[in-house]
């Protein structure tokens, strides 16, 4: 009987996987980079374009809406083609929308443009599949949570570099330079990827799903459940037409905004088609034994990673602004100061991937949410009389339990369904974008320390249905070659 693989990984080790794994963190690295490179010099663009309060929230959160249906959408698309291609193909594409972001003129231009850019935060979900592919089961979670960890850091590298950036090419332009520079630097990096790696080790099959259009499950109740679960995503693509129509900030009409309120409620109806199209069969007989998994899991990683990765990107994206107003710093030591929040992501994530390989994924997804919790609660606290220190190390401390959170949910995810991860992936990664989105909206209305104690409450929500509903994953899933040969891979 073959060893148990070691879970210990040699980040130094000259072999294929390793060699994969740094090649994808840093093509998630500069994905990162390139999404949030305009938070840490909002001041110089809210001055450049003269915007208003308003206005620069609103540019906070389009910056996040498109990635909720681009994570759906590459989830399938990756599980077809491939992470090689697809993850080459974002940066390419995604550098080149940064271009026109940095050489817009007014707000509407850079509300379409920061809009379009959360494309690129679909690309966490290609390194999902691609990291899923090379490592087994006992190293998938530190693994991951490097991948994601490591490639998260771009947001602080973004906050530490990018307004020094901006000066150094100096004037009233060097917002647009430092921002253009990272485009520039995905396209490169795009091309390059595609020669860096291959979706699978030598030897291994590439497992496809067997339909497209929609996630295959395999009861009556987990069609429901995945229908219910896919009209949030729709919902908080409505929240956003809503920010932006009359009743708020009168960026679209009353037309175009009851016309995306429509589109909407057509594309839901059109996905409930795809789902039953798909799976309908199972109203009429019972899915094969081999295809069965519980839906029900992937709607508690959704849950998870709503209030994980959705408010890391709701508070990466306020924070540099947040210590700028609230201690009178300037922006250069503001998004310093911000980056510490980010900078967890180095040692906090892949350590919560590390917990859950090692002492339980459950067990340590709950305690990690607590800690979130106490976190949020914590930093609700700040103001401009609590010692900045202080104030900078409890915004590290929660940033911790944000992190390692994000770590064990995708430490869980590939293991749901090999042939599926893509779209797991897409849809766990897409409610992180409607966690951000409903949470940057509450901060349009409310105080930030209103807002960190929201996101609070939503983790002690998500603490009871994980602790009721979600199942430790156990034992082994198979999958089918495409010869009609059975393999069995180990969960556990």
């Amino acid at each position: 009987m073959p060893h148990a693989p070691k879970s210990k990984l040699n980040l130094l080790s000259l072999g294929e996987n390793i060699r994969v794994l740094h090649a994808t963190w840093f093509a998630f690295f500069i994905s990162f980079f390139v999404w949030f490179n305009h938070a840490p010099l909002m001041s110089s663009i809210r001055g450049a374009l003269d915007l208003s309060d308003q206005e620069v929230k609103t540019l906070l959160i389009v910056n996040v809406a498109m990635t909720i249906p681009a994570r759906i959408v590459v989830g399938m698309l990756v599980d077809k083609y491939g992470p090689r291609i697809m993850y080459s193909s974002l940066l390419v594409v995604s550098g080149l929308l940064c271009l026109l972001f940095a050489s817009a003129d007014d707000f509407e231009t850079m509300a379409l443009t920061r809009f379009l850019l959360g494309f690129v935060g679909a690309g966490f979900v290609v390194g999902i599949r691609m990291i899923g592919e090379w490592f087994p089961a006992r190293q998938v979670g530190l693994a991951e949570g490097i991948y994601g960890g490591w490639g998260n850091f771009g947001s602080a590298a973004a906050a530490m570099s990018l307004p020094t950036i901006a000066l150094l090419f100096g004037g009233d332009d060097g917002w647009r330079y430092a921002i253009a520079m990272t485009g520039a630097i995905a396209i490169i990096y795009g091309v390059v990827y595609y020669f860096l790696v291959t979706d699978t080790p030598k030897g291994s099959t590439y497992f496809k799903p067997k339909k497209t259009g929609a996630m295959e499950v395999s009861s009556p109740g987990d069609l429901i459940l995945y229908a219910v679960m896919k009209a949030p995503l729709f919902l908080a693509l409505g929240l956003l037409a809503w920010k932006l129509g009359p009743a708020n900030l009168s960026v679209l009409s009353a037309f175009a905004t009851n016309a995306i309120y429509g589109s909407l409620a057509a594309l839901y109806g059109l996905q409930i088609y795809q789902i039953l199209r798909i799976n309908g069969h199972v109203f009429r007989e019972a899915a094969p034994e081999i295809d069965r998994y519980s839906f029900r899991q992937v709607a508690i990683l959704d849950l998870a990673y709503l209030v994980t990765f959705g408010s890391e990107l709701a508070v990466i994206s306020m924070l540099p602004l947040f210590f700028q107003d609230t201690f009178g710093l300037n922006q250069v030591m503001a998004g310093m100061l911000a980056s510490s929040y980010a900078f967890m992501n180095l040692v906090a994530r892949p350590g919560g991937g590390l917990m859950s390989d090692r002492f339980g994924r459950k067990k340590t997804l709950l305690i990690l949410l607590a800690g979130l919790s106490a976190g949020y609660l914590a930093m609700s606290q700040i103001s401009s009389g609590t010692w900045l220190p202080l104030a900078v190390i409890i915004t590290m401390a929660c940033s911790f339990f944000v992190q390692a959170g994000e770590g064990a949910v995708f430490a869980m995810v590939p293991l749901v369904k090999r042939r599926l991860t893509g779209q797991v992936a897409g849809m766990v990664g897409a409610y992180g974008s409607v966690g951000a989105v409903g949470f940057l909206t509450v901060l349009s209305f409310v105080a930030p320390q209103i807002f960190f104690m929201v996101i609070a409450g939503a983790a002690l929500v998500t603490i009871a249905a994980t602790a009721i509903f979600l199942d430790e994953p156990e034992g082994q899933t198979a999958e089918v070659l495409p010869d009609g040969t059975v393999q069995m891979i180990d969960v556990t």
